[in-house]
């Protein structure tokens, strides 16, 4: 029995880690975080496989906690799919570093790495092997992608094998 509450505990508190050398925003403001984002760039991951204009908008929920709805285009069944989640602090409101689940009561890390609020976000997932770049656009400036490239790749990433996420879908004329 006793190894099976350890089983259980390692199981529900196991995907909410941090990395090494990934160190959450602290003063973090969620009332800026909120809305859209676009996602530049990622690491390869079977939930996001084949899809492109993959979007996410933050909002509250009435419980204090953030509704995470995700969105892309499944380019080989050509559909949009969506995705709700929700997400908690793990530790204060003022660090960036928050639960998500979108399957019951199993959640994963989402750690803010750096954001300026209206133009990027760089976000860690509980290892090295979850990384996303996002942007309030669907574009993102050379200059800034560089220094977020460097600052990940600082953080132990392996930038090599980001996926470009096409945003044509979601590009306004």
């Amino acid at each position: 029995m006793k190894y099976i509450f350890v089983l259980i505990v390692l199981l529900f508190s196991g995907c909410t880690g941090k990395p090494d050398a990934v160190n959450p925003v602290s003063g973090f403001d969620l009332d800026r975080y909120l809305g859209k984002w676009y996602e530049i760039a990622r690491l390869d991951h079977s939930f996001e496989r084949g899809m492109e204009a993959v979007s996410a908008t933050y909002t509250l929920r009435e419980d204090g906690g953030v509704k995470v709805l995700n969105r892309g285009f499944i380019t080989n069944e050509n559909k949009w799919n969506e995705a709700v989640g929700k997400a908690y602090f793990v530790h204060a409101p003022e660090t960036g570093f928050l639960k998500v689940s979108f399957f019951g009561p199993f959640y994963g890390s989402y750690i803010v790495m750096d954001t300026d609020y209206e133009t990027y976000s760089l976000i860690s997932g509980p290892d090295h092997s979850y990384l996303w770049i996002l942007a309030r656009k669907p574009v993102l400036g050379e200059e800034v992608l560089a220094r977020l490239l460097a600052e990940a790749k600082a953080a132990g990433f392996d930038t090599d094998k980001l996926i470009w996420t096409d945003q044509t879908r979601n590009e306004t004329p």
